[in-house]
């Protein structure tokens, strides 16, 4: 069944998840041509016309109905491309240049919103990783595992050196000293000695190993497949430690958030691995209710807040393991492999259900805020993002995996990661469908899916949510971080009453809705660069659904 969560609002949570504008060159647009697609779709159907092919124009007929008026949604995405390309856009509707008085909106630069310094983090270290992979990597390791005979665990209460990246460019590491706290089936939790004496209990470090070992490692292996064992150990290492919260100021938490936690390829890459702890590890933050190491984190925020680091880091080891060690190819894109650990904390959300709301509504929360930042402005935001500095561009990715798992089935993940391939080819080749086309039907699913008194087609439906109702009971338990009932408002078009001008950036677009008055038409809705056609390599199309 779709989703409708009830939600309580967690700001705190928030802060952890998920530049300058450019001059845009007004010109005119090329003339439409005989090639320009003519509009022919009855109510419910659907359709993409290539933007460069028909001359930049679509043409919506005249409607017949003397007492029924048409309406269209259109999308003007650029369907593909490199990821983090973008170029400016002009639209106008009409069959003339609209007149003076016509709507005008100014040129938006690249990616803006709500900023994450998690995210931007994040973005660095998958950097990198992709730079490690590249290094000379060795024998590759087969079926995930190192293949010894015997495994050596840790013990409760053993003490080892880590090696931690102390910088938001991890161009500087600190080495520190941790104990073994509890040591499960999967997992060993560390806490650094010189963590704030007494902030986890035994209860909280409890809660966190077996919620690891019953809930996390289960759901993230069967999604995504299995992790290495380097280090012949037999668990993946966790250690918190107050060098993750100590990533970032006090003033820094107020405007872009905090780091909660990491997996850094540095310990698992062959070219440095030997450098740094050589094994699975990844990294959360330690309780600071004092806010002695930077802004204040009580014990209970924190025991909210790991869960979903871990699911969301463990996706992110487990993505470098199967297409760096094991077939010795090249780290994923950052927009993907961004999108999968934001679709492993949903899917340990989703594991607390039926019984546990609360828990189900604390670990889908920041997914909805970051899909709610997307929505709010989705021209501003990339879904093939390379800088994932926003948590509209995480959104977009949650959003579209989302999506294309409803659409294709939970075996795509699996595709997705135990592969070679990356970014929009590797979607191509775990899917069978070309990228664009996904990529539209999904711009359309998110505002027709569940859009009141329209019977969307399956291909154009999230199966899994009920986007509308959640982001409503948002909106009214948190209108600041939720302003609208539903985040997404596509601009009105009737003829001649539309200029609009930005950025199109790769994956996204602009949403319009166009409406014809009974009899009203023909219309014209005509697209361009800022100075000519759009770029091909943006593979940009009119993504169109009739609606009415």
């Amino acid at each position: 069944m779709p989703r409708t969560p009830l939600v309580v609002a967690l700001g705190a949570s928030l802060a952890a998840g998920c530049t300058s504008d450019r001059t845009l060159t007004r010109g005119p647009l090329p003339a439409c041509a005989g090639a320009a697609s003519t509009v022919a779709l009855s109510v419910g159907a659907w359709t993409a016309y290539d933007v460069t092919a028909d001359s930049g124009c679509a043409i919506f007929p005249a409607n017949a109905s003397t007492t029924d008026s048409a309406e269209y949604l259109v999308v003007v995405q650029a369907a593909g491309g490199t990821p983090g390309d973008s170029a400016p856009y002009r639209l106008e509707a009409g069959l003339a240049r609209p007149a003076g008085g016509a709507a005008v909106r100014a040129p938006a630069g690249p990616a803006r919103g709500a900023r994450s310094i998690q995210a931007a983090f994040e973005r660095r270290l998958r950097e990198r990783g992709r730079r490690l992979a590249a290094a000379p990597a060795g024998a590759a390791l087969r079926g995930g595992g190192s293949g010894a005979a015997s495994l050596v665990r840790p013990a409760v209460g053993s003490v080892r050196s880590f090696s931690v990246c102390a910088d938001l460019d991890c161009t500087t590491y600190r080495r520190v000293t941790a104990r073994a706290l509890i040591v499960e089936r999967h997992i060993a939790l560390y806490e650094d000695t010189l963590a704030p004496g007494g902030a986890i209990d035994d209860a909280t470090v409890d809660s966190l190993a077996h919620g690891f070992d019953d809930r996390i490692y289960p759901l993230d292996t069967l999604a995504f497949g299995r992790e290495s064992d380097t280090d012949s150990n037999g668990v993946v290492m966790v250690l918190l430690t107050p060098v993750i919260n100590r990533l970032v100021t006090a003033a820094q938490c107020d405007t872009g958030g905090y780091i909660s936690g990491f997996f850094d390829a540095a310990d698992l890459a062959p070219a440095t691995a030997a450098r740094h702890n050589h094994g699975e590890v990844f990294y959360g933050l330690v309780p600071d209710p004092a806010g002695a190491l930077s802004c204040r984190h009580s014990a209970d925020t924190v025991a909210h807040i790991l869960p979903g680091t871990f699911a969301h880091e463990f996706e992110h080891m487990i993505n470098f393991v199967q297409h760096v060690l094991v077939r010795s190819g090249k780290a994923e894109d950052t927009w993907l492999d961004e999108a999968l650990a934001k679709l492993a904390e949903e899917l340990t959300a989703d594991s607390h259900l039926p019984a546990d709301t609360a828990g189900f509504t604390l670990g889908v929360y920041q997914d909805l805020y970051c899909a709610g930042q997307y929505l709010l402005a989705p021209e501003s935001h990339f879904l093939l993002t390379t800088t994932d500095r926003s948590f509209g561009d995480v959104g977009a990715g949650w959003l579209f995996v989302r999506w294309l798992v409803d659409h294709t089935g939970a075996d795509v993940t699996r595709a997705l990661v135990q592969t070679s391939h990356t970014g929009t080819a590797n979607v191509t080749q775990a899917t069978g469908e070309p990228f664009a086309t996904l990529a539209g039907r999904w711009a359309l699913a998110v505002w027709v899916s569940d859009l009141p008194g329209f019977s969307a087609p399956p291909e154009l439906r999230y199966a899994s949510w009920s986007f509308r109702p959640a982001f409503a009971t948002l909106n009214l338990q948190d209108p600041a971080d939720f302003p609208r009932p539903f985040p997404l408002l596509p601009a009105n078009v009737r003829s001649g009453t539309l200029d609009l001008a930005g950025w199109l950036r790769a994956g996204s677009g602009v949403y319009l809705l166009v409406h014809q008055e009974p009899g009203g038409g023909p219309d014209t809705l005509r697209a361009g660069g800022g100075a000519g056609a759009l770029p091909a390599s943006l593979v940009p199309r009119f993504e169109v659904v009739r609606l009415h």
